[in-house]
């Protein structure tokens, strides 16, 4: 069998994995074969928590106009079905905004479904 000659291709392959290494601690930054099992790791975690993320935004909103509409003698269940009864078409990021930053707004839009 010839020998084949693979130029750069090894080098280049090899600094790409320790470039996305940079800045692990110890060996995990600096030796191949350790670099590259974190950052296969790294990459795993990071599809993950894109999806994590999503999930713990919502759960967040869901805990804010929980409290809010508590606070206007309403559960959130009852509120989110009084809601999309009257056709108001607020999505929960929003209705958590409202609540943190205008609770008066908020109030009135309770009354407004009542």
């Amino acid at each position: 069998m010839t020998r084949v000659k693979r130029g750069n291709v090894a080098r280049k392959r090899r600094k790409k994995i320790l470039k996305l290494a940079k800045g692990y601690r110890g060996a995990h930054s600096g030796l191949f074969r350790t670099s590259k099992q974190q950052v296969m790791k790294a990459l795993r975690y990071s599809y993950i928590g894109r999806k994590n993320k999503k999930r713990e935004f919502r759960r967040l909103w869901i805990c804010r106009i929980n409290a809010a509409a508590r606070l206007n003698s309403l559960t959130y269940s009852t509120f989110m079905y009084k809601l999309k009864k009257a056709n108001i078409g607020l999505n929960r990021k929003m209705l958590a905004q409202m609540a943190v930053l205008d609770p008066s707004s908020f109030k009135h839009l309770v009354q407004h479904i009542l």
